[in-house]
């Protein structure tokens, strides 16, 4: 008898362990959508070794969460990091708004040589960790320029084998951006051509659609048509309705989503929580404008009839707005001439003296796309839409933004903060969702959707990356006026088993990693 009971209590005497972190009397959101409970998180090695109601041991570093959410870290699955990596390697635009992990290379735009590019992102040493997509845009502009053409055979050949590389590599899927050249003119058979490629290395599809106002519909169709033909899941990026001519139409596009996973493919959206969105100013311009670079497009804009077209062309723009001016327009960055930051196209053309009309202000966009272009903030969406959007329970949340560097431009406020005004606005304040809901959306969902397995939920064996932070405080600072501002509320962020944020203060810290999609190849 007192052999059976040592044998009984040997396993409670093994359970005090020592940990690198101990997060004590913690609310634990686990990422699934269930409901909160009282627990700890003991930490060691970068992974989670236990989770608790109550857990005995010692730490080189206890975390007191009492009154705290203990939540995994989020994941921002539309990022456009390229090219400023360097600039802030802390990341402190995403860390203080909760993200751990971004999927770049959205949008169709992305680093060709994703060996190259996931082998340097771990040598710099980000304080997040970065998945990559390959971006079409940029193989075919690799390929055959910005040239306004079907691909040839030999062509159709190249893109592929880049693609076929690229999944290889490490790339977690193909993005498109059709909006933007050369996407714009490429047929819907090329996509599926490359999108196959990506399925064969268990990629995604993901799709910043050819329209996202009046032809939304059918752009959404051939999202979906890609998604059927290459046997591929398909994530459609920033999901809205912009102009007010198409305002509470997401009481048609939601259900075009759901009618499809009722079919059976495996599509999900992801939306930023604003009303305004963000990308070139060059997208007020006809597309045959823009092909074959910026040579090609100041030649355009020197000829009177081009210039009448285009004049023609945002005014018809602007007559379905039912506006009269371009005040929705608001320039970010605009290298040759910094002052126009943060100004209307319409205030723009008042402060150089031009006539209050809508050819002059044409004109100003052209004289803009002469100087290179710009960065700009449209606003154009409906509040309603953006809140039934962010109803729909396969919907993640995502900034559609690259790290954020204090004082930089106008950017749009989305860069700063995403997820704390979900949880802020959104969750505490509006009850769209719940605090659960959102968590699972920041978490869970877009682990499992591109496939991070050992990511985004709190489980034993789970990489820890982790977030405490308070419901009741959590908000996002940023504005349109003044959107330079980091969010406030997240009092640990743990990256990789490391703390990252201590205290609501960054520490310095960079222990993000490359991470790899399914089809990697590695010796």
């Amino acid at each position: 008898m007192k052999f059976l009971c040592l044998i009984l209590f040997v396993p409670f005497l093994s359970y005090a362990q020592d940990f690198d972190i101990l997060i004590k009397n913690g609310k634990i959101l686990d990422g699934t959508g269930n409901s909160w409970w009282y627990g700890d998180v003991g930490v060691k090695d970068g992974k989670i070794i236990a989770l608790e109601r109550s857990i005995n041991g010692t730490a080189k570093k206890t975390i007191d969460a009492t009154g705290r959410i203990v939540a995994p870290g989020f994941i921002d699955v539309h990022t456009h990091l390229e090219d400023d990596e360097t600039k802030d390697p802390q990341a402190k635009s995403f860390i203080y708004d909760g993200v751990t992990t971004c999927i770049t290379g959205n949008c169709g735009s992305s680093n060709i040589d994703i060996k190259k590019y996931l082998t340097w992102i771990d040598s710099l040493k980000l304080s997040i960790n970065v998945a990559t997509l390959i971006g079409h845009n940029d193989v075919r502009k690799a390929v055959m320029g910005r040239a306004n053409r079907d691909a040839t055979t030999e062509e159709m050949q190249r893109m592929d084998s880049i693609v076929d590389k690229a999944m290889q590599d490490g790339a977690v899927g193909l993005s498109t951006g059709l909006i933007y050249i050369p996407g714009t003119y490429t047929k819907t058979p090329e996509i599926v051509e490359l999108a196959k490629i990506a399925a064969k290395y268990k990629g995604v599809y993901t799709s910043h659609m050819r329209d996202e106002g009046d032809s939304v519909t059918q752009a959404i169709n051939e999202a979906l048509t890609i998604g059927r033909e290459a046997k591929i899941p398909v994530e459609i990026s920033h999901f809205k309705l912009s102009g007010q001519q198409n305002w509470g139409r997401s009481k048609i596009t939601i259900p075009m989503i759901e009618a499809a996973r009722r079919e059976g493919l495996e599509v999900t959206i992801d939306q930023y929580p604003y009303t305004a969105s963000s990308t070139s100013i060059s997208t007020l311009l006809p597309d045959e404008i823009l092909a074959d670079g910026q040579d090609s497009i100041k030649a355009r804009l020197q000829r009177p009839e081009i210039r009448k077209q285009i004049i023609q062309h945002i005014q018809t723009r602007l007559k379905k707005r039912k506006l009269k001016h371009l005040s929705y327009a608001v320039v970010a960055y605009y290298d040759h001439d910094t002052t126009y930051n943060g100004k209307s196209i319409e205030q723009i053309n008042l402060m150089k003296g031009g006539k209050h009309n809508t050819k002059a202000e044409a004109e100003t966009v052209m004289d803009i796309m002469m100087h290179g272009g710009a960065s700009a903030v449209f606003h154009g969406m409906s509040e309603d839409d953006v809140k039934r959007i962010m109803k729909y329970p396969f919907n993640m949340f995502a900034c559609d933004a690259t790290i954020r560097i204090m004082g930089a431009g106008m950017p749009h406020p989305r860069g700063y903060g995403t997820n704390a005004r979900v949880l802020g606005k959104y969750v505490r304040e509006e009850k769209v969702i719940s605090l659960e809901e959102a968590i699972r959306r920041m978490t869970s969902l877009p682990a499992q959707k591109f496939q991070l397995y050992d990511r985004g939920l709190l489980r034993e064996g789970y990489v820890a990356d982790i977030v405490v932070f308070d419901e009741n405080t959590v908000t996002d600072m940023a504005t349109y006026d003044k959107p330079h501002a980091y969010s406030k509320g997240f009092d640990y962020v743990i990256v990789n088993g490391a703390i990252t944020v201590e205290s609501g203060t960054h520490n310095g810290i960079r222990a993000g990693k490359a991470l790899y999609g399914k089809g990697v190849q590695r010796k």
